[in-house]
């Protein structure tokens, strides 16, 4: 089974796919970090972000158990990862290796921007998570503010709604819902409501 997960940064979906993978005893892959990780490699390097060359070879490297989300949820590489997003060399060499992941038994949870129109677009069930980009910067600027960094409210609103910009209007594979997926807008949830309404669909999903 492969549960396919969108959505705009900040909108729950990485805590939600591993909430839904740990219930559903499947494995996990935040497809963002493996972007964040090529960014990463690349600012450590002083290399350019449009090298497209050196990203590939460094997503052909990627390991994936290496990923730490700690370090690589940094702001700097997250906007670094937006950028290089675009290239789509790069793209390909990582759906590559994010097929791959989902392919392997007993199936995968795997969420990021374009799992459902173009990694994974055979996926079990689809899910478009979201929330209004006000509900989102105020989780991001809360979380920031719990981990002791300093966060600005505006700025991350106005981080937000660049990054949104960039996601859904770039010409390789733009952020957007699939067709078939279903939309789950936790503006007004908590994390416990938005769980419960998407184990809900997947088990329907499940057992159709």
């Amino acid at each position: 089974m492969i549960v396919a997960i969108d959505g705009p940064a900040a909108s729950g979906k990485g805590t939600l796919a591993r909430r839904l993978a740990d219930h559903f005893g499947l494995r996990h892959l935040d497809t963002g970090l493996t972007y964040r990780a090529v960014a990463a490699a690349l600012l450590a390097q002083g290399l350019p972000l449009g090298d497209e060359a050196v990203a590939i070879e460094i997503a052909r490297n990627l390991d994936l158990a290496q990923m730490d989300k700690s370090v690589l949820s940094a702001h700097e590489i997250g906007e670094a990862a937006s950028r290089i997003a675009v290239l789509g060399g790069l793209r390909e060499e990582l759906v590559r290796l994010q097929r791959s992941f989902g392919d392997l038994p007993p199936g995968a949870v795997l969420d990021g921007r374009d799992i459902g129109t173009v990694v994974c677009p055979d996926a079990t069930v689809k899910l478009f998570v979201t929330a209004s980009p006000e509900a989102r910067a105020r989780r991001r600027t809360d979380e920031m503010l719990s981990k002791g960094q300093e966060a600005n409210y505006a700025s991350v609103l106005e981080d937000l709604k660049r990054r949104d910009e960039r996601d859904s209007k770039r010409t390789v594979a733009p952020m957007k819902q699939a067709d078939d997926a279903v939309l789950l807008d936790t503006t007004e949830m908590d994390i416990e409501t938005a769980f419960q309404a998407a184990v809900d669909i997947i088990s329907r999903a499940k057992d159709t």
